[in-house]
């Protein structure tokens, strides 16, 4: 039997193919970080550049939920429109039914429990997208969550989704410090991303969520960022290179 083919057939040793599929198209898709501080969540995406004829305002990787919640995701990028479109919905009837604004775990939750639902019926395939959802809670507490195909979902204080998402993450264990500032944040998301984006700044999109709103920087921003790095990093390789040089 084609276990491969069935999703709603486990094979003998315990796996559904499909699912496993889905996850490696978010293994395909294009990198995303997402760094939780003291006062800020910092999410950062590698862009696909733009054609020359095509408007880049439809290449978006980052989107907002809701006034305090965004997502950004790595896989099919036409699934992720459509998880988009029903979690935003749900955001406002939670705000409609309870009145208050929803938590960012409450539509974690929503999305794992949508992505699970299409790994148990035939007819239909998984959400080929793992995502990262940053946010604030009323209490005005940071939180970063992942979802994954299967449906399950994490609470992170930094993490990677996307192509060569492992390398970036052991980046990030080496790097990531309790109680971030929000400067140091965006330094070490453009930095963690700078391990596989080879094009610089026109090819990261960083988004900043406070507690008084987002912001986007601005290109010139990220390259100010990626100028002060590669000074570091230079300022680096000289003093290791006159530990390494022979005393007179």
């Amino acid at each position: 039997m084609s276990y491969d083919r069935a999703l709603t057939v486990f094979s003998p040793d315990g796996h559904l193919f499909q699912v496993e599929y889905a996850q490696e198209a978010v293994r395909k898709g294009t990198c995303a970080v997402g760094i939780c501080g003291k006062d800020a969540v910092v999410l950062g995406v590698e862009k696909k550049a733009a054609l020359k004829l095509q408007d880049p305002r439809t290449l978006r990787k980052i989107h907002q939920l809701d006034q305090h919640i965004f997502i950004a995701s790595a896989g099919l990028v036409a699934d992720a429109r459509v998880l988009v479109d029903m979690a935003r919905v749900e955001c406002q009837n939670h705000r409609l039914t309870i009145e208050d604004p929803p938590t960012v775990e409450f539509i974690t939750h929503y999305i794992a429990s949508i992505q699970q639902r299409y790994t148990q019926s035939g007819g239909r395939r998984p959400f080929g997208i793992s995502t990262l959802i940053v946010g604030f809670d009323p209490n005005n507490t940071p939180k970063l969550f992942q979802t994954d195909p299967s449906g399950i979902y994490y609470q992170w204080k930094a993490n990677s989704i996307g192509r060569n998402s492992q390398t970036v993450r052991e980046y990030l264990e080496k790097h990531y410090a309790e109680d971030i500032s929000e400067a140091d944040a965006v330094k070490l998301t453009v930095k963690s991303l700078l391990e596989v984006v080879q094009t610089g700044s026109k090819n990261i999109e960083v988004l900043v969520v406070t507690k008084g709103g987002s912001r986007t920087p601005s290109v010139g921003e990220i390259e100010e960022i990626i100028k002060e790095i590669e000074a570091e990093k230079a300022e680096e390789a000289e003093k290791k290179a006159s530990r390494r040089a022979p005393a007179a």
